[in-house]
């Protein structure tokens, strides 16, 4: 199952040098010109976790395999681009092939790197991409519309909801908001809303790129994006592409000197790429045993059968019970066996849901 996040935003706001740091690779060619990047780079990296080497440790396990979260890195977006502006048919086309965007913002002054608008001004930044892929929306659902006046005319009932659905997002976009915030939506709409390919109901994290000096605290822009951030329902994080670039070339035990020098915890990646996770509304499961303790990724709301197929189809196939061990139950319990004799192994069902943190043992029969 996978799960991507696109990396959006202006040119020259640190999209490239981000990517890179996050997949610790020089892939992405992070040059100080626009539309650098034409061709869309994609990543996996590792989702911090914690709770991953505390169960390995307990289980014993010889191999640790977190799980993985996708990174796509787009093209930059400019003014006109939902008019092919650019490289803007390209962006827009890359971008409705993702399920959440990360908009990196520049928030950092620097003389010596462009800006493609001349001065910084990160809300104005996130306006104009936000206002070209709304733009591209309206587009979109027009066309639709227009095709499906005459199918609900001629009693077409699925044609008919689609319309009223659309007649609803097109009022919203046309104010100016994203789709995403639509309000006076039906159940069965919500569950529709995703058909349709909007690139504004696509969940948003505003990730503010600032200065190394800037790090630890942020400063005035990132205020400034973490308000609109909370009116939108939105997440943010800020993190230093420069920093993170410089982190990824160290090993382990120089990072946490470079980390402690600069007053910084954890690299912010490990926050962006956390942050992505829990936009994606994904929540994570575990298996453990002596060969490997594992992290897995399932959407939230996933039954113990969905999970189990994650793993391997046929134990989705042939599921007969989940045994399942919350995972302060098994550290609490100091792993497995002490878990089932304090009686805090559960056995469920294929009705089920995945609470994040849960340890399985899948029993199956094919």
């Amino acid at each position: 199952m996978g799960f991507n996040c696109g990396i959006v935003g202006l040119p020259n706001v640190g999209k490239s040098t981000l990517f890179n740091a996050l997949t610790q690779t020089a892939s992405a060619e992070a040059a100080n010109y626009p539309f650098c990047t034409i061709e869309p780079n994609t990543g996996r990296v590792a989702v911090p976790d914690m709770r991953l080497l505390a169960l390995a440790e307990l289980a014993s396990s010889k191999t640790i395999l977190p799980t993985h979260l996708e990174f796509v890195d787009i093209a930059g977006l400019v003014s006109g681009a939902s008019k092919g502006e650019g490289l803007g048919n390209q962006f827009l086309a890359n971008i409705r092939e993702v399920d959440a965007i990360a908009h990196v913002l520049r928030c950092f002054d620097d003389s010596e790197i462009a800006h493609v608008d001349g001065d910084v001004d990160p809300l104005r930044d996130a306006t104009t991409v936000e206002t070209e892929l709304m733009l591209a929306d309206i587009d979109s659902l027009e066309r639709r519309m227009t095709a499906l006046v005459k199918k609900s005319r001629g009693g077409d009932k699925e044609a008919k909801s689609d319309l009223v659905l659309m007649e609803k997002l097109f009022a919203h976009l046309s104010e100016g908001q994203p789709a995403r915030s639509t309000t006076g939506l039906t159940g069965e709409e919500i569950m529709r809303l995703p058909l349709l390919q909007l690139l504004t109901a696509k969940p948003v994290l505003y990730v503010c790129n600032v200065s190394e000096s800037d790090a630890s605290t942020g400063n005035a822009y990132c205020k400034l994006i973490a308000d609109k951030a909370v009116t939108e329902g939105a997440a943010c994080v800020i993190v230093s592409a420069a920093i993170e670039s410089e982190i990824a070339q160290l090993d382990e035990a120089d990072k946490i000197g470079f980390l402690y020098e600069l007053g910084l915890e954890e690299p912010g990646l490990a926050r962006l790429i956390r942050a992505g996770y829990s936009l994606l509304d994904l929540v994570t499961f575990f298996t453990a045993g002596p060969k490997e303790a594992r992290a897995w990724t399932v959407a939230a709301g996933s039954s113990a059968p969905e999970a189990a197929g994650v793993i391997h189809t046929d134990f989705q196939r042939g599921f007969i019970r989940a045994e399942t061990i919350s995972f302060d139950d098994y550290i609490a319990c100091k792993g497995e066996s002490g878990a089932r004799d304090a009686g805090k192994l559960r056995i469920e069902g294929a009705d089920y849901k995945v609470v994040d943190g849960d340890v399985f043992h899948f029993r199956f029969n094919v």
